[in-house]
């Protein structure tokens, strides 16, 4: 990975933050608030004071989306179907894609839940890569589904080739998340159109695009060219990450017209909100805060990514909004040391070892991981 320059980053960090300021967008400055509470082992409650544990985006939601939120409550009365044709024809526009390739729902888990009832059930088969994001996998085994594990390779990257190997008559989907979560990792534009171009012949493919936008060419990494081609993939979006959107629930799913109709009867029935709605269309074009969002949360991990570094850790380069990497210590007992420092993360043990997963945040709370994390942890350098 090239290295880029902390001081150089920041600069043009600030640079953009301060043009933005000036549009009406949030910044670093905001007053802190605290985020909740929770009861230590010896019964003492303790509080969080850095919130790095669910990926969410603390930088929005957008001016633009705020003022469409609250011009919307004014129609609170009415049931929002105005809304709702308005936000699905800005998605259409946006993907190029009919109207009718379209379904929405309250953020992308009402959508993979639809997924996994639809291609799961007692007789399904659910081939996915391990680890991965496990909101459909794990609805689906609910109805009995068994998941297909393909575990990920030594560079934790996709398997493909054991994937398209592992297609048989009796696989009902199969599901990518990418940018993978917790790994941050991607499969490459070219390489994963291939392999659903390939595979949806066979089967459905479903992709999770939750992280999409924090890519560094979107347009070339998505799966949607298949779906305009007319294969059988499924690719699910959310606002939840770069919109900011986490608390106001909204997504969408991008399909063939005959799949969305089977999606449609399984899952969202009208769960969403007018004001909701509302904010999502005019943040899905709101792309002065796109690029904003964007900048803060990679200024973010160059700052976790030189944290690491000056400590001896070693780390997944992201191409999402948290980052993980490799922790020489149990993760249950770490998770709960950094709680007690007040500061929430999540902690995973792929193939025997123990891994920590920090989402990004403002400044201030990735400095408050910083402090945390070497308390706990301590300089790795200095322990070989």
């Amino acid at each position: 990975m090239t290295k880029i320059s902390r001081r150089n980053w920041l600069k043009t960090g600030m640079t953009m933050t301060a043009g933005l300021a000036s549009l009406g967008y949030p910044h670093s400055g905001m007053a802190e608030k605290k985020i909740g509470i929770f009861k230590s082992g010896d019964g003492r409650k303790e509080e969080i004071v850095a919130r790095l544990s669910s990926n969410e985006n603390p930088f929005g939601p957008s001016s633009a989306a705020k003022r469409a939120l609250k011009e919307a409550v004014e129609d609170a009365f009415l049931y929002p179907q105005k809304y709702r044709k308005e936000l699905i024809s800005v998605i259409a526009k946006e993907e190029g894609v009919s109207e009718d390739h379209i379904l929405i729902g309250a953020g992308s888990s009402e959508l993979l839940n639809a997924g996994a009832r639809v291609f799961g059930g007692k007789s399904g088969k659910i081939l996915a890569a391990d680890p991965t994001y496990t909101s459909l996998i794990r609805s689906a085994e609910m109805m009995g589904s068994t998941w297909v594990k393909i575990p990920l390779d030594k560079s934790f990257d996709h398997d493909l080739d054991t994937m398209e190997s592992k297609v048989k008559s009796d696989i009902s989907l199969v599901y990518m998340c990418n940018p993978n979560n917790p790994t941050g990792k991607i499969i490459e534009g070219k390489e994963i159109i291939s392999f659903c171009d390939t595979v949806s012949s066979k089967v459905p493919v479903f992709v999770d695009e939750a992280y999409w936008d924090y890519m560094d060419d979107p347009k070339g990494s998505t799966v949607t060219s298949c779906i305009k081609k007319g294969a059988n993939v499924i690719v699910a979006r959310t606002f939840s990450k770069v919109h900011a959107f986490a608390g106001l629930r909204v997504g969408y799913c991008i399909a063939q017209p005959d799949i969305i109709r089977q999606l449609a009867k399984e899952g969202p029935r009208n769960t969403l909100s007018g004001p909701s709605m509302n904010a999502a269309a005019a943040s899905l074009v709101d792309y002065d805060f796109i690029r904003y969002s964007v900048e803060k949360n990679n200024e973010g991990k160059q700052y976790v990514y030189d944290l690491l570094s000056e400590m001896g850790y070693d780390y997944f380069p992201s191409h999402t909004n948290f980052i993980l990497f490799p922790i020489a210590m149990d993760g249950d007992d770490f998770r709960k040391k950094m709680l007690v420092k007040g500061v929430s993360i999540k902690t995973w043990n792929i193939a025997g070892k123990d891994y920590c997963r920090v989402s990004m945040g403002h400044m201030k709370d990735l400095e408050k991981f910083g402090l945390a994390f070497k308390q706990v942890a301590g300089n790795k350098i200095n322990k070989t």
